[in-house]
């Protein structure tokens, strides 16, 4: 291949890929105001929720009542066009409740498998630790794979399977806490918290002449497939060795912190990769650095370390701070 011809290949290559970049980041745009129409003056929870989204992560929150968990939730099924389905857990809900099961048809003689609402694009499991641990761990498979298995047969979930749930973290009475092989399943624990009063205002405002008290339907932005693509083009963003090792030396240093009982996994650290490659598209990179991995600590740690969740925040800048920031080849592309 001639110079001439092989410099004019790589222009058109590079055009492609800027003109993909600027569809992306439009894209996300358009999701970034969808949800920031639902849950008003909460830039911060948004692009992490999105974080979490872009990077097939599944998202536990940790709050009160009231706070927009399960409008937030309906609007992210809605801005990707999927389908939303909810779960309200208590402690008489059965597994088969959330998979689905097998029922005899006296008619044709065969049994006939009846679908369960985890076969949706979006699901809420709202307070989920009101749920039994048999039907907690019932999401176990969902979420890790993406996939159900009921009477031996294994059944495909959506590509885009998504779990929001909730918890309260103020009542107890009749919770089953998550164990740690659940909550590993969660990409990150986010707390939305109350709103300002500007925001509160707002919000009044804006649900004037609402019959039920919620504000219009948030309009599809994306297709189910559409989200499939951009979730793959965020796996692709990449991590210079020594962002690589920064990150391992982070990991390794929860499992050495005293007040930690169980470090971070291997499976944990992948997971807060992937968080920081979705972070780092959000902010218009293909690469990612330091800051990336800083900025999805905390999300993606509490849930994982346990304990006091006020202390977490302190426990990951201890964290942070015992690990040397790398300098070099955090813009590297290899």
């Amino acid at each position: 291949m001639s110079t001439k011809r092989a410099a004019t290949l790589h222009d058109v290559m590079e055009k492609q890929m800027n003109e993909n970049t600027c569809q992306h980041q439009s894209t996300i745009d358009a999701l970034r105001g969808a949800l920031n129409h639902v849950l008003i003056g909460k830039d911060e929870i948004i692009e992490m929720v999105l974080a979490c989204l872009l990077a097939r992560g599944h998202l536990l929150f940790d709050d009160l009542p009231g706070l927009g968990k399960t409008t937030l939730a309906k609007a992210v099924a809605h801005a990707v066009g999927g389908q939303f389905a909810r779960v309200q857990c208590t402690p008489d809900l059965l597994p088969t409740d959330i998979t689905g099961f097998n029922m005899f048809d006296q008619k044709n003689r065969e049994f006939e498998f009846h679908r369960g609402p985890v076969f949706s694009d979006v699901l809420l499991a709202d307070e989920i630790n009101r749920a039994t641990p048999r039907t907690q761990s019932a999401l176990f498979e969902a979420m890790a794979e993406r996939q159900v298995t009921i009477d031996s047969q294994s059944y495909q979930l959506s590509k885009t399977f998504l779990v929001i749930a909730t918890q309260n973290p103020v009542e107890s009475h009749g919770a089953f806490p998550l164990p740690e092989a659940q909550l590993d399943r969660f990409a990150m624990k986010l707390r939305i918290g109350y709103p300002n009063r500007a925001n509160e205002i707002e919000m009044l405002g804006a649900n004037i002449g609402s019959v039920d008290g919620t504000k219009t339907e948030t309009r599809t932005v994306i297709s189910p497939h559409q989200l499939c693509e951009l979730q793959e083009h965020v796996s692709k963003v990449a991590l210079a060795q020594s962002v690589r090792e920064y990150l391992v030396d982070l990991g390794r240093a929860t499992r050495e912190h005293k007040a930690i009982t169980l470090g971070l996994s291997p499976r944990g650290l992948i997971t807060w990769q992937r968080v920081a490659q979705a972070r780092a598209h959000l902010c218009g990179r293909d690469f990612v650095t330091p800051d990336d991995i800083q900025d999805v600590a905390g999300p993606v740690l509490e849930v994982r370390l346990g304990g006091d969740f006020d202390a977490a925040p302190r426990i990951v800048q201890e964290i942070l701070a015992s690990v040397s920031v790398p300098v070099h080849e955090t813009n590297s592309r290899k």
